[in-house]
């Protein structure tokens, strides 16, 4: 089969024929298959911790074993951590968000040019979310953006090698500038009554610490990076271990001895509630392959920038595309409600979804159950043309979850999100602001 006419074998009616890589979507379950902890993958300096707070499964995430999950499922599992991040506050490892620092007197140029928005624009100790692109458009990675300094950055990485990407660009770029992961890693404390936690543990200016904003402090003697950040739509903050090879224990010990006061739990990622925020994962809603046109990030391409950077022209052309009429990608990243049986864990397939008749079209990328809405939700593709919200679908769920064996479910596109967060967001805010790009 020719590059320009690719699909799967198994699911040919889902149109991949953009893609050089099509999306598996073969419907192969959860097999029983364990996983090797071995010296390939890194532990980080929170793994033990973890596994002593009762971590009992994981996966992959940066090349580091990433905790997804604490609650056995016989005790209520992810909707019981579900629970404790609504309604209290949470502890979350995060380790595998390596920190990749750019520093030095070229910092904010290369920065500039290998970021979609404009890094001028970002203060000292303030950041943004972002995306990183290649020549074609796709993206590579989302993480946030620290400014620590005039001089300096942290990439907040997402699950992707973007240390080899930003290593390789300044081999041709030759700017004046270091780059190199550091050795410090993040925790999330998420929920309602963060703010009140933070605050006993770092006095009262975390309250007037704004989205985004980041200030330098200690915590058991040792120094952390503090930001209003997270990946849950809650309240929530980061806190960024510095030499966190030799802090992870006291400052680990000392936010749980604080949070028996809150009723704190250690959760996973709860990806339950960043997915009602619209919140996307990297390799699960998007890959190198994905445009921020297809995934709601269109407010990440900026209509208005001065410096070139990396994909400039590929995003360009797209959005010339978009405004003339053409949509030029045959799958768009939607919202889905759908019937059926509680999702309440993770999907190990990318379900199919099809027409009202049943002809397969596209498929789901992020299903979970809402307890607000009383209704599975989720992130899924269709084309173009059966995006709009109110579209009637079908969504093939395996057995455990649908109503009934080998009988699809119905599911219909909506708005994405399908909860308000916290704080706005910077699309939410664009879009007050009558624009659909942000700064």
């Amino acid at each position: 089969m020719t590059e320009e006419g690719r699909s799967h074998p198994n699911v040919p009616g889902v149109d991949q024929s953009d893609r050089l890589v099509p999306v598996n979507l073969r419907q192969s379950g959860a097999p029983p298959v364990q996983m090797l902890i071995s010296t390939r993958v890194r532990k980080s300096p929170f793994w033990h911790l973890s596994v002593e707070a009762g971590c009992w499964r994981a996966t992959v995430y940066n090349r580091m074993y990433h905790p997804r999950g604490y609650v056995r499922p016989e005790e209520g599992g992810a909707m019981a951590e579900y629970e404790a991040l609504v309604n209290r506050v949470t502890l979350w490892n995060v380790a595998v968000e390596r920190q990749i620092r750019v520093r030095g007197p070229d910092a904010e140029a290369f920065v500039n040019r290998v970021i979609t928005r404009d890094a001028t624009k970002i203060q000292p100790m303030r950041g943004k979310y972002v995306i990183v692109c290649n020549e074609k458009g796709g993206i590579l990675n989302d993480p946030v953006l620290l400014r620590l300094g005039r001089d300096e950055f942290w990439f907040s990485a997402s699950d992707s090698d973007l240390l080899l990407w930003l290593q390789g660009v300044n081999v041709g770029l030759g700017h004046d500038v270091e780059i190199a992961e550091l050795d410090v890693a993040p925790l999330q404390v998420q929920g309602p009554t963060s703010e009140a936690f933070m605050a006993d543990l770092f006095g009262e200016e975390i309250r007037r610490l704004p989205y985004y904003g980041l200030f330098e402090t200690t915590l058991a003697g040792c120094p952390v990076v503090v930001s209003q950040t997270g990946f849950s739509g809650e309240k929530g903050y980061e806190i960024f271990v510095r030499d966190a090879t030799l802090a992870a224990e006291p400052v680990w010990y000392a936010l749980r001895a604080h949070g028996a006061l809150y009723g704190l739990r250690v959760i996973a990622p709860a990806h339950h509630r960043r997915i009602a925020a619209g919140i996307l994962s990297w390799g699960q809603d998007m890959d190198t392959e994905t445009s921020p046109f297809q995934v709601n990030l269109a407010y990440q391409v900026p209509r208005k920038k001065a410096a070139d950077y990396i994909g400039r022209a590929a995003l360009e052309a797209q959005r010339a595309e978009i405004d003339a009429g053409r949509f030029p990608f045959k799958l768009k990243l939607v919202g889905l409600t759908m019937g059926g049986r509680p999702v309440t864990d993770y999907a190990p397939d990318f379900w199919l979804i099809a027409t009202p008749d049943g002809e397969r079209v596209g498929y789901v990328t992020s299903p979970w159950w809402s307890p607000e809405l009383q209704v599975n939700i989720a992130l899924g593709y269709v084309p173009p043309a059966l995006s709009a919200p109110d579209t009637a679908l079908k969504v093939e769920l395996p057995d455990i979850y649908a109503d009934a064996t080998g009988r699809p479910v119905d599911a219909r596109v909506t708005e994405v999100p399908f909860r308000p967060s916290s704080h706005p967001g910077a699309r939410e805010q664009a879009q007050a602001a009558g624009r659909d790009w942000a700064g």
